[in-house]
């Protein structure tokens, strides 16, 4: 799992047209993009797929889709999460998940359990999983942090779950994570913007957004990995600003106006999620223009 997850993976968007409907031409011209873009795999369905508002069958649609168009050319991860324990051990059994290598499961959200009960969820999803699992911490989105202390007790006890994907921003515990992980157990950044000081602290690559658009993103990834800091810093830099812009008014939202400029699919989504505003629509054009 280390060989196949080390690096820079995709929390790839879905594209939609003007109706809302999913755009699966665009979606085929993304995934060639993003192969030939050099990453190391997708995460098919994450919070950026907008995976609130896709469900049942267009999910599995989804889901065979991109194990079609992949073709194993690239380990591709299925997310596969929510907030009520047994639907979330239901569709595991539900979904046909040939081909796919990981499945990606954000912590509970909304209900704002205790420790203890994300311990048991994880325990249970573990004692469930039809494939290796990536626990998912954002609690920006979930409103409740998986303390280091319970992430620990998860990566000692759970063998089904062999990494975490960390979007807290909070390095207190991102270190004690790194510190007393057991020694197969991943740690990938889940924020773009600190991963390169996340990957000098020992974590092994990204689930990332802006490589979305920017796939050569993950070159920073690799730089950093192999100990060339300062070759790595300096491509950092370079997309810390469009980093920024792409979470200023909401994810997807940033993410999807860039590839919409590039032609790479339309600037539309499922509500509640809404394009940005013309205002920001302007200063990511001008990103765009002087990046060039």
């Amino acid at each position: 799992m280390r060989k196949k997850f080390t690096g820079t993976g995709i929390a790839i968007v879905t594209p939609f047209d003007g109706n809302g409907n999913i755009d699966w031409k665009s979606f085929e011209n993304l995934v060639e993009y993003w192969i030939k873009g050099k990453v190391e795999y997708l995460v098919v369905l994450g919070t950026t797929g907008e995976s609130a508002t896709i469900h049942g069958k267009e999910k599995q649609e989804v889901f065979s889709f991109i194990q079609k168009q992949v073709n194993g050319r690239l380990p591709i991860v299925a997310g596969i999460g929510g907030n009520d324990t047994r639907e979330v051990i239901s569709a595991f059994k539900q979904f046909d998940l040939k081909g796919y290598d990981a499945i990606l499961s954000v912590s509970p959200y909304y209900n704002k359990p205790n420790q203890e009960g994300l311990y048991q969820h994880y325990k249970a999803l573990d004692e469930a999983a039809p494939l290796p699992i990536i626990m998912y911490n954002v609690p920006g989105r979930t409103g409740m942090s998986v303390t280091a202390e319970t992430q620990l007790r998860i990566a000692h006890d759970c063998k089904n779950i062999f990494a975490t994907k960390e979007a807290s921003g909070n390095f207190d515990l991102i270190n004690q994570i790194l510190k007393n992980k057991p020694a197969e157990f991943m740690v990938i950044s889940g924020d773009d913007p600190i991963t390169l000081q996340m990957i000098s602290a020992g974590a092994e690559g990204l689930i990332s957004v802006v490589a979305n658009a920017y796939p050569e993103y993950s070159e920073m990834v690799r730089l950093a990995l192999n100990g060339d800091f300062k070759g790595a810093a300096v491509l950092h830099n370079k997309y810390l600003d469009i980093i920024a812009s792409m979470f200023a008014e909401g994810s997807p939202s940033g993410v999807k106006a860039y590839l919409a400029e590039m032609g790479l699919c339309q600037n539309t989504f499922r509500l509640p999620v809404y394009r940005v505003s013309e205002k920001h629509q302007q200063r990511i054009w001008h990103l765009m223009k002087d990046l060039a």
